[in-house]
């Protein structure tokens, strides 16, 4: 801190020791939000750190159920102008009703790899001396505690350029490292035993992923995969043997060095897995055979090469190294605190330095689950324990997603946006699809949630969440702000605009003229939020026309494809030109009777004034079409609808009202909902809005969700 002024720089070589960046804990996880995430982009694992067993739960980023779908419905026009006639009569609760008939089926689901499980000799012995933690200057986890006088080290890091997870086993006497070692899955899978140092399993996704219980068998339709354990191991007394063709058995190891990879056939998001010609076992036994004579010491020294050019680009200084130091350390003697126990007192200690650490987490996750070839990140990065996660880790486009790229671009990793600027030209393919025959409009559209299938249709569920084709459009402004950081025509050229102009293409279709003169939207919703149908006798709505938010994102883009436009020498195209005779007729901005910015074209009431999605101030952030210097009264509404809100909701919530505080430049109420994000979550998977962090420092919806993370850092 330099008086009231936040650094943020490069780092220098020594301040990794000044200024320790990690996640601790005091024990083993009892609970996958205690455990410790680790990834490469694609390959993923949660540690879970047990003394007696340990599991490492394996995730692989093209784990997804389902196979291409068709996103299009030719019955669908006919529907969109029944729900329009019903809107115009203003018949609301009607118009919700038949908007079902816009649907266009499930997504698939994200899958979890399976589990490295190590069972070691020591289930009836006493230890001491845990500790685990999170080196987030290292990306690497390290385990250490004392079985009488022998202390255990455990190593665990995942590796981009090697692609391979990689777990280290040692002691610090010779002979003292046994275990037994296994794989499993809870996909339809099979573990084969190699040979004495090596163990594959394979198996595939179910093509069905709504349907398939746990472990039940399943055709071989759906995405492949395998996963190649190989061992080293050190000592005179050293041996290892095969149990039943399942596990190897490890004994008298000095040590013991693990490395994992996987692959599977997925080929693109229009390929059917049947048709791919990627075998996944040569493809993992490729990536094992290349690094099988590697050192431990050789693999690493890549892995931080490789992560601490990324993560070492940008410092963030709050407070002075020494307060870290002292405020790292418990009064009594020279045990640590847990990350937990720093969340716990972050509103008594002033704890500047846990946000230090939080903010640098994200980064760190950002840079484990998002790489250059790699899928996006979903819900939950890449990391996933279950069948059926919560809402199937599928991307959701009405915010969760674009949170997750927030920091890539300020935070410096561009190369982590990758896979997002991959993925929106491939919903822009499916999408066209479905622009023409669902709406019969040109461009390309897309809705609210997708998947590793580019799926491009909306969603079968309550019209809320589902009729609202404004998705593609604010993955759009990603792009135009890719440009604005980068200043690379060329991308701008090849890349932005032709997926930019598609999208212009689809809103300038979509916007038809309205009783008031004006462009509208309609049918529109306000993202998962409802309102109370005038004349209804109290029935809630959620399809209208023109909400707040659909005109702000249109405006954005408008704006960009103008300025793109420009740039380009493109001026004068009948698009640019019929875009700018839109902009001054779509509607204005509206302050409501008690002076919050009108979420809908009227002013409904709403039944839920807490509700956690803050849609209607998008203009605000992360939009740039409303502005402190430009808009003062509509800022105030703004302000005003901030206040209605309130204070709670989950973690993504809660950074999102923290942007919007710091653009409305109310350090103090930005500085509160910080306050309200480091608050400890209970572990577990109730479904809630309350928030908070969890003992991994992930944030809670709860359960997990992996934007917070990434919103607290833009």
């Amino acid at each position: 801190m330099d008086g009231d002024r936040v650094r943020a720089r490069r780092w220098a070589d020594e301040e990794a020791e000044e200024r320790p960046l990690k996640v601790v804990f005091a024990s083993p996880a009892e609970h996958f939000t205690d455990s410790a995430p680790i990834g490469n982009g694609s390959l993923g694992a949660m540690v879970w750190g047990g003394v007696a067993s340990e599991k490492l739960q394996l995730n692989l980023d093209t784990l997804w159920s389902g196979v291409p779908g068709d996103y299009t419905d030719p019955k669908a026009p006919a529907a969109l102008a029944a729900v329009r006639k019903l809107v115009d009569e203003g018949r609301f609760v009607d118009a919700t009703s038949a908007a079902s008939g816009l649907f266009g089926g499930l997504t698939e689901v994200y899958k979890p790899l399976g589990d490295m499980n190590l069972e070691f000799d020591t289930s009836n012995q006493e230890y001491s001396s845990y500790k685990r933690e999170l080196d987030l200057h290292t990306a690497t986890t390290i385990i250490t505690y004392n079985i009488g006088e022998v202390q255990y080290t455990r190593e665990h890091f995942c590796s981009n350029p090697h692609q391979v997870i990689v777990t280290k086993i040692s002691a610090n006497k010779p002979e003292h490292v046994s275990l037994t070692l296994s794989l499993n899955s809870k996909l339809n899978h099979r573990v084969r035993v190699m040979n004495a140092n090596e163990m594959i399993m394979d198996g595939t996704c179910p093509v069905q992923g709504h349907k398939l219980q746990e472990n039940e068998a399943n055709d071989a339709t759906g995405i492949g995969f395998a996963a190649v354990l190989s061992l080293q191991m050190s000592g005179t007394a050293a041996k290892v043997a095969v149990l039943n063709d399942q596990s190897l058995r490890i004994d008298n190891a000095d040590w013991v060095l693990l490395r994992v990879t996987a692959a599977s056939s997925f080929n693109g998001p229009l390929v059917n897995p049947s048709d791919s010609k990627l075998d996944p076992e040569s493809a993992a036994l490729r990536v094992m055979n290349m690094i099988r004579n590697l050192t431990f010491d050789q693999l690493k020294a890549a892995h931080l090469k490789d992560y601490q050019g990324l993560f070492h680009r940008v410092s963030l200084r709050l407070s002075q190294a020494a307060a870290i130091e002292k405020i790292n350390m418990k009064e009594v003697g020279d045990a640590v605190k847990t990350t937990a126990e720093r969340v716990n007192g972050f509103r008594s200690d002033e704890d500047s330095s846990l946000v230090e650490l939080l903010f640098q987490y994200g980064r760190y996750l950002l840079i484990s689950c998002s790489r250059p070839g790699t899928q996006i990140s979903n819900l939950q990065g890449i990391w996933n324990q279950d069948l059926f996660p919560g809402w199937e880790c599928a991307p959701h486009l009405n915010i969760n997603l674009q949170m997750n790229y927030w920091p890539t671009l300020p935070c410096n990793l561009t190369e982590c946006q990758e896979p997002l600027l991959d993925f929106i030209a491939s919903l822009a393919v499916n999408g066209t699809k479905t622009a023409k025959i669902n709406y019969q409009a040109s461009g390309w559209v897309t809705h609210h949630v997708s998947d590793i299938w580019a799926k491009s249709s909306a969603y079968n569920e309550d019209a809320r969440f589902s009729v609202w084709p404004m998705g593609g459009a604010w993955l759009c402004t990603h792009l135009w702000e890719h440009y604005q950081y980068l200043l690379d025509k060329d991308f701008l050229k090849n890349t932005a605009y032709p997926l930019l102009e598609g999208c212009a293409l689809f809103l300038t279709d979509w916007l038809i003229e309205g009783p008031r003169g004006l462009l509208e939207t309609n049918p529109s919703t306000s993202p998962e939020h409802v309102f109370i149908a005038p004349g209804s006798g109290g029935q809630q709505a959620s399809v209208s026309y023109s909400t707040t938010m659909d005109i702000a994102i249109i405006r954005e883009i408008f704006s960009a494809v103008i300025s793109s436009a420009e740039i380009l020498g493109k001026s004068d195209t009948p698009l640019v030109q019929k875009i700018k005779e839109a902009l001054p007729r779509l509607p204005q901005n509206t302050i409501a009777e008690d002076q919050t910015l009108m979420e809908w074209a009227q002013d409904f009431k709403d039944p839920e004034v807490t509700h956690r999605h803050l849609s209607h101030l998008f203009g605000l952030y992360p939009g740039h079409t409303i502005t402190m210097q430009r808009n003062p009264e509509i800022c105030e509404a703004i302000s005003n609808s901030l206040h209605k809100r309130g204070e709670d909701g989950p973690g993504w919530s809660s950074t999102w009202k923290m942007a919007l505080w710091a653009r409305l430049l109310n350090s103090e109420n930005a500085y509160r909902m910080i306050l309200k994000l480091i608050t400890l979550a209970p572990p577990g998977e109730k479904v809630g809005f309350e928030g908070g962090l969890y003992t991994n420092l992930w944030t809670a919806h709860p359960p997990f969700q992996i934007d917070g993370n990434f919103g607290c850092d833009r």
